[in-house]
């Protein structure tokens, strides 16, 4: 891939987080209720309640509320709590490694199961590896990942009593032990996106197999594995990334009530708990961060085309 097309999806991604944060912002100033009133409680008077939020700088214009702001992410700074003080930079580099622990061990999980059952439904259609396949994907998608996560808790912690049914245990303590705690959320949340790559993979397989390139490969003699690997996996990879990355941007929503089911302190914690207080600067910080991680995993996912297929780098 050429640099002037990295160059235009970067800048095409810092058009995209600088919307977002206006957006997120303008947003976050309608939630209905006024958080210097809940951080003065219940029984302050006005005038405690003005003095707070001409302390916080909350009775200044919203555009020069948002400018401000705008100018302290620009230098790293994502403001600090209303409530605890801290700074949200460091309140989301705490809580992010439990989700993005998380997240990667469902993006594993789903593409070693999604990809590797699509690609032998795929070579097999009409069979019943394929039909029992077809179906299992159907159902993993209608399967919501609360549900599931609920289910795996119950069958292989409370009464198989093999895994552990909460908390989270940092990898440092252990790879074992942090597996154990991980395996449970991450299958519950890998659940749908393993089914969609199922489904994707196993139609891509099949109509490159239909393509008259394999037809010449296999009167040339070529083997059965060896035009699996060079031919219909880099053919029908394509498709396969792009719902990857779009299902791996789902999986920062799903995490949310994952890590509800399982007793996980993550970023779905930190966002529930700053909703719920009006934290507004947190609230901002942790949209931001999500987004700055889905526009990353975009460009990645652009940058692989020009890797897998050699004609993207010259269009």
């Amino acid at each position: 891939m050429n640099a002037r097309m990295v160059i235009r999806r970067f800048g095409g991604g810092l058009l995209v987080l600088w919307l977002v944060s206006l957006v997120t912002f303008l947003m976050v100033q309608m939630i209905p209720g006024d958080p210097a009133e809940v951080i003065a409680g219940e029984h302050a008077t006005v005038a405690q309640v003005n003095e707070i939020r001409e302390k916080l700088g909350l009775n200044r214009p919203v555009i020069e509320q948002y400018f401000s702001w705008l100018g302290g992410v620009l230098h790293g700074d994502l403001g600090k709590s209303l409530f605890s003080n801290r700074p949200v930079t460091a309140t989301i580099i705490e809580a992010a490694p439990p989700t993005l622990a998380l997240a990667l061990a469902a993006i594993v999980f789903a593409v070693i199961l999604g990809v590797g059952t699509g690609v032998i439904a795929g070579l097999r259609q009409g069979s019943l590896i394929d039909r029992l396949v077809s179906t299992l994907a159907t159902l993993g998608i209608a399967m919501p990942s609360f549900w599931a996560a609920m289910l795996l808790v119950s069958i292989f912690s409370l009464s198989l009593k093999w895994l552990p049914a909460t908390s989270y245990v940092p990898i440092e303590d252990g790879f074992g032990l942090w597996l154990s705690h991980i395996m449970i959320p991450a299958i519950a949340l890998g659940l749908a996106t393993a089914a969609e790559l199922a489904r994707h993979t196993r139609g891509c397989v099949a109509d490159v197999l239909t393509r008259p390139y394999i037809r010449t490969a296999r009167s040339r003699g070529a083997t059965t594995s060896r035009l699996i690997r060079r031919h219909v996996l880099r053919n029908a990879a394509i498709p396969v990334i792009t719902v990857l990355g779009l299902q791996t941007s789902r999986l920062l929503g799903g995490a949310i009530v994952v890590e509800a089911v399982v007793g996980i302190s993550g970023l779905g914690t930190l966002a529930v708990n700053s909703v719920l207080s009006r934290d507004y600067p947190v609230i901002q910080g942790y949209v931001l961060f999500c987004a700055v991680v889905v526009v990353a995993l975009n460009l990645i996912v652009d940058l692989a085309y020009g890797w897998i297929n050699p004609k993207v780098r010259t269009s």
